[in-house]
């Protein structure tokens, strides 16, 4: 596993409620052959991939809004630093 990577892409995922339910056994299917027998765990990871593949616009929705949110805290903590870095001095 990449040191940079997020280690709860790994993790299977609980059909703890409806939505969940559904998704996990709908990317478990698409991820299970005729060879496999019952069911396999479905990681957060498989339901990003089959969601960029199926539901593309979803999943760009997804990653524009957390790169507007990273872009912004990173120019208000650019500001802070500087502000605390002014005042220091």
């Amino acid at each position: 596993m990449n040191t940079n990577e997020n280690p709860m892409l790994h993790v299977a995922v609980m059909k703890d409620n409806p939505l969940k339910n559904m998704i996990v056994d709908y990317v478990g299917n698409k991820n299970t052959n005729d060879e496999q027998e019952g069911e396999i765990p479905v990681t957060v990871q498989m339901i990003a991939e089959t969601l960029a593949t199926e539901f593309p616009e979803f999943m760009l929705v997804i990653a524009e809004e957390n790169w507007i949110r990273g872009y912004k805290q990173g120019l208000d903590d650019a500001e802070l630093h500087k502000t605390e870095t002014t005042t220091d001095s």
